[in-house]
C-alpha cells in the first residue's frame, strides 16, 4: 500500500501545477493590463483566458495521448509544457508572446486532468480509490494556496514582480517531471494493449497477497467485451456521458474558476484595499486546503452523493449572501467571509468528487475518452465564464452575477439528487458492467 500512495502522490503532483498555473496569473492581473495598456476585452479574453483556451485544447485532445502512450508517458510530457510555458512566460514582452506561453501551460493543465485522475484510478484499490483520486485535488488546491502566498510575498519587490511570480512554477515542474520517471506503468491499459507480463508485475506489486490471476482475468474480461472501433458517444455509454457532462458543467456553473482568477479583484470591489485583498486570497487558498482534505477524508466513508449534497447547500446559501452583499452595499470582510464560505461548499464537494467521478464511470479502454470529453466540457466553461467576468460585473453588477450562479447551484442539487449514483467501494470493472449499458438517466 506505502507504493500505491507514492506512486499516487507522484501523478497527483500533476494537480499541483495545474493550481498554481491556474491562478498564479491573478496577482499579475492588473499590472500586467496597465504595462500593456489592453482593454477589458483583450486584457479578459486573450491576456488572462489564453491559458484555459489552451486547458481546452488539452482536454480535448489529451485522451488520444493518453490512451496512445498511456498514462504515464502523457504524465511525464504534461511536466515538459509546464516547464516551457513557466519561463516562456516569465520572459515574455509582449502580451503576445506572453498568450502564447500561458497556452502552452494550459496544454499541460488540460492533458493532466484526463492522465493524472485516471492513472491513480487504475492503479487504487476500491475501498481506497476515492481519497487516492482525491489526492489530484489536494494538490490542486495546494498549488492554489502556494500561489497566492507566492504573489503576496513577491508582490513588493519591483516592476517586475509579475515576471517572478510566473517564473518560479518552472522549479516544481522539473521537480515533478523527474519524480514521474519513477513510477510504473498503468495495470490497465497494459492490458488494453495485451502487454500481459508487465501488468501482471504491476498488479502483484500492487495487490500483495491476492490472487493477481483472477483479477487479470477480471479486467481482461470487460476488454474483451468492448466491440471493435467503439467510441464513448455510443448509445450504450449514453448514461456515463450524461453523468460526465453534467458534473463537469455544474463545477464551473458555481463561478468557481471565475472567482479563483479574480479574487484579489472582487475583494477589492468589495471595499477592502488592495494588500488586504491579496492577504484574504491567501486566506481562501487556507479554507480550500482545509477543507479539501476533509472531503478527502469523508469521499470513501459517506460517498460521492452525500458530499455533493453538503456542497450544493454551501453553494446555495454563500453564493445567495455574496449576491446580497453586492446587491445592498454590504462592504468590507462581509463579501470576504461569505466567498470563504463558497470557498469550504466547493472544496468539500464539487472539488473533492469531480474527478474521482469521471474516472471511475467510463470502462477502461474508453476512461482515456471519456475523461476528455468531461474535462473539455468542464474547461469549454472555465475558458468562457472567467474571461466574461471584466464586462460583466461593468455591464450588470456582480450582484446579478452571483445571483446566477446561486441558481445553477439550485439546479446542480437537482441532478445530485434525482440523476447521480453512488460509485464508493464498487471496482471499476462493476461500475462499467452497471452504468455501460442502455438505462435510463433516472435510473439509480
Amino acid at each position: 500500500m506505502k507504493k500505491i500512495w507514492v506512486w499516487s502522490i507522484t501523478a497527483a503532483l500533476a494537480g499541483f501545477l495545474f493550481g498554481f498555473d491556474t491562478v498564479v496569473i491573478s496577482g499579475a492581473d492588473k499590472k500586467l493590463q496597465m504595462l500593456w495598456g489592453s482593454s477589458d476585452v483583450f486584457h479578459g479574453t486573450v491576456v488572462m483566458a489564453m491559458a484555459l483556451w489552451g486547458t481546452v485544447v488539452g482536454a480535448l485532445f489529451g485522451g488520444i495521448p493518453t490512451n496512445r502512450l498511456g498514462r504515464k508517458k502523457t504524465l511525464i510530457w504534461i511536466g515538459v509544457l509546464y516547464t516551457v510555458s513557466a519561463l516562456g512566460s516569465a520572459f515574455a514582452n509582449d502580451p503576445i508572446t506572453f498568450a502564447t506561453f500561458r497556452f502552452i501551460g494550459g496544454l499541460g493543465v488540460g492533458a493532466s486532468t484526463i492522465a493524472a485522475p485516471a492513472y491513480i484510478s487504475e492503479i487504487a484499490p476500491a475501498k481506497d480509490r476515492g481519497k487516492l483520486v482525491g489526492l489530484y485535488q489536494f494538490n490542486i488546491v495546494f498549488g492554489i494556496l502556494v500561489a497566492f502566498l507566492s504573489n503576496y510575498l513577491l508582490s513588493g519587490i519591483g516592476e517586475n514582480a509579475w515576471r517572478w511570480m510566473l517564473g518560479v512554477e518552472a522549479i516544481p515542474a522539473v521537480i515533478y517531471t523527474v519524480f514521474v520517471f519513477g513510477v510504473p506503468r498503468s495495470p490497465r491499459w497494459l492490458l488494453t494493449k495485451q502487454w500481459h507480463e508487465e501488468a501482471k508485475q504491476v498488479l502483484q506489486l500492487i495487490n500483495p497477497g491476492q490472487d493477481v490471476a483472477k483479477l487479470m482475468s477480471e479486467i481482461s474480461l470487460e476488454n474483451d467485451n468492448k466491440s471493435s472501433g467503439e467510441g464513448i458517444f455510443m448509445k450504450k455509454y449514453r448514461f456515463p456521458l450524461i453523468l460526465a457532462f453534467c458534473i463537469a458543467f455544474f463545477n464551473q456553473a458555481s463561478g468557481i474558476n471565475a472567482f479563483l482568477y479574480y479574487a484579489p479583484r472582487i475583494l477589492e470591489e468589495s471595499g477592502l484595499g488592495e494588500s488586504t485583498a491579496l492577504l484574504s486570497s491567501i486566506g481562501i487558498g487556507v479554507t480550500n486546503l482545509l477543507f479539501t482534505l476533509l472531503g478527502i477524508f469523508l469521499i470513501d466513508r459517506y460517498g460521492r452523493k452525500q458530499l455533493m449534497y453538503l456542497g450544493s447547500f454551501g453553494y446555495i446559501v454563500s453564493l445567495s449572501l455574496v449576491s446580497c452583499a453586492f446587491f445592498f452595499q454590504w462592504e468590507g470582510m462581509a463579501v470576504a467571509i461569505f466567498l470563504f464560505l463558497f470557498i469550504a461548499a466547493h472544496a468539500i464537494g464539487q472539488g473533492t468528487v469531480i474527478w474521482v467521478f469521471i474516472s471511475e464511470i467510463f470502462p477502461n479502454h474508453l476512461r482515456g475518452s471519456g475523461q476528455s470529453f468531461g474535462s473539455s466540457v468542464h474547461w469549454v466553461l472555465a475558458a468562457i465564464i472567467p474571461s466574461m467576468i471584466p464586462v460583466l460585473f461593468t455591464a450588470i453588477g456582480a450582484g446579478t452575477v452571483f445571483a446566477f450562479f446561486a441558481f445553477m447551484m439550485v439546479l446542480q442539487l437537482l441532478f445530485v439528487a434525482f440523476i447521480m449514483p453512488e460509485t464508493k467501494g464498487r471496482s471499476l470493472e462493476e461500475l462499467s458492467k452497471s452504468l455501460s449499458k442502455p438505462k435510463s438517466v433516472t435510473d439509480k
